[in-house]
């Protein structure tokens, strides 16, 4: 970090210490460095027994698990994938990678993610036109917050539609006791530098299917044939991550739990201190059964108690050297997807509306 940052306060800054440096420095000593090792084996045991998956294969960045996790549902050209509109742009890009077209859904108003309602509306609506079904469902939990599961799953189980869960901010999450990433086909983690956990960059993605992971690890390393030669069958990709990296995610598991305590902590004491401010909306709420990471403290601005804009509220905070940012810009209103299909209208009003900051800790 750079000495004129010290004094500022950063949305979500990467915490590292002594866990992770014994991981590294093992590895450099046993000259591992390469994508492949202990630490990887065990970063990935690691993820299985914290979340309950049978199998995860650790890559270098949940991007390129989205992807993976796309081919591997056989989501090719001409293809339609569902996809929450109110996400990052990285939980798309992949569907244009894999020559499909995204169809977006928009949130419903209490956790902010794909409403069930407009996901059915959009579902039959591609079949009424004369449309194949959908190839899969694109599952996001935003900012940590678990989605409505057991709508959705029961909506993409009625239609025979695999779903892809995108966990990417939602390590250490749960709904109805179950991490979260473990409900569909496939499940996705990001270890980016803002994350909850970090591996600098990273990703995994986890699954119960072992031909699924097989075929997962075998895509990553370039789709290498098993020949004493280089042979290739099929289009690989160079998407393992490092012995190193993975050996920083080692130390940050042991610390997950701490992890998700002191964000909680941290929405809950921006809730109790600012409880008197009507302008301010605490979002999204935790349905029933749900327990989520708060990987960031979120609020909405309510107009008719205030006409401060999100913007005015960023650059309030910035002149007290306290970094915050607007919410997500839905991607159906992204230049991007223009004429993507989409649902989207709750979201484009959420987005209006918030602004977000990752606090000092609390007392």
């Amino acid at each position: 970090m750079r000495s004129q940052d010290h004094d500022r306060i950063f949305l979500s800054p990467p915490h590292l210490g002594r866990h992770e440096l014994n991981y590294v420095h093992k590895a450099i000593e046993d000259n591992w460095v390469a994508p492949t090792g202990p630490n990887i084996t065990g970063f990935e045991a690691d993820i299985c027994q914290h979340t309950g998956a049978s199998h995860c294969v650790a890559l270098n960045s949940g991007t390129a698990a989205i992807h993976l996790g796309l081919i591997l549902l056989g989501v090719g050209t001409g293809d339609e994938v569902l996809c929450s509109s109110f996400t990052f742009v990285a939980t798309a890009n992949p569907i244009v990678y894999s020559g499909a077209t995204p169809i977006f859904i928009d949130s419903e108003p209490q956790t902010w993610n794909m409403c069930p309602v407009h996901l059915r509306e959009a579902i039959e609506d591609r079949l009424r036109l004369g449309k194949k079904p959908p190839k899969a469902l694109l599952l996001v939990h935003l900012y940590g917050m678990p989605a409505q599961l057991r709508e959705i799953l029961a909506i993409a189980d009625e239609f025979n539609i695999p779903v892809l869960e995108d966990a990417a901010e939602a390590l250490g999450s749960c709904y109805d006791k179950r991490p979260l990433g473990t409900f569909g086909a496939v499940g996705v983690f990001s270890f980016n530098g803002n994350k909850i956990l970090t591996t600098s960059g990273g990703g995994a993605l986890v699954t119960n299917n072992a031909d699924l992971a097989q075929q997962a690890r075998f895509l990553a390393t370039q789709a290498k044939d098993p020949a004493p030669h280089y042979q290739h069958s099929a289009t690989g990709y160079n998407y393992r991550l490092s012995n190193i990296l993975a050996g920083i995610g080692r130390g940050q598991m042991e610390l997950l739990d701490d992890r998700v305590k002191k964000r909680r902590e941290i929405y809950a004491w921006y809730q109790r201190h600012l409880a008197d401010l009507p302008a301010l909306q605490f979002a999204p709420q935790e349905p029933a059964g749900s327990r989520s990471n708060r990987w960031l403290t979120t609020v909405l601005l309510n107009p008719t108690h205030t006409s401060v804009t999100p913007e005015q509220v960023r650059l309030h905070l910035e002149t007290r050297n306290i970094e915050a940012r607007p919410l997500w810009k839905p991607l159906h209103l992204q230049p991007l997807f223009q004429n993507a299909p989409n649902t989207a209208a709750v979201s484009a009003r959420i987005c209006l509306t918030a602004a977000y900051a990752y606090p000092p800790a609390p007392p």
